[in-house]
């Protein structure tokens, strides 16, 4: 799973930053050592992490995602939840480096060629083989 897109904050939300909903491998620096986090949710001044061990809400923690490692507090603490506040705004999008969108291949083209339409030789091979096989012959050099 990427990024599934960034949202403004709901209205009456004290949330201010556009975030973005992701599911991707982070670390924590904790006071009770390094831990492997799934970073969840993503913004400028922010995250949601889950973790399996869960620092105490005010725990200052250092988050790491690939070349981006930015101080936090936990803000909030659940069940294998917290919230992190950066402590300065980060640019998520270097967060999300790794995440593009593959563009698609183009289909190949199966399309009959039109009548006033030049032949590559390979076409004119496979159209020769065709003739052949439905017992139609295509005059030479016609293309």
């Amino acid at each position: 799973m990427g990024v599934e897109n960034f949202q403004n904050a709901p209205a009456g939300s004290k949330r201010s930053a556009k975030r973005a909903r992701v599911l991707l491998a982070a670390k924590l620096q904790t006071p009770f050592g390094e831990v492997d986090a799934r970073l969840r949710d993503l913004s400028r001044k922010g995250a949601l992490v889950e973790c399996s061990q869960v620092p105490a809400v005010g725990t200052e923690v250092v988050f790491i995602r690939g070349s981006t490692v930015v101080p936090a507090r936990v803000a909030w603490a659940g069940e294998n939840r917290i919230g992190l506040e950066f402590h300065y705004m980060i640019d998520e999008h270097e967060v999300l480096v790794h995440i593009t969108r593959r563009a698609q291949p183009k289909p190949e083209s199966f399309r009959r060629p039109g009548l006033k339409e030049t032949l590559s030789e390979d076409q004119r091979k496979v159209a020769r083989a065709w003739g052949v096989a439905v017992g139609i012959n295509l005059p030479e050099g016609k293309g």
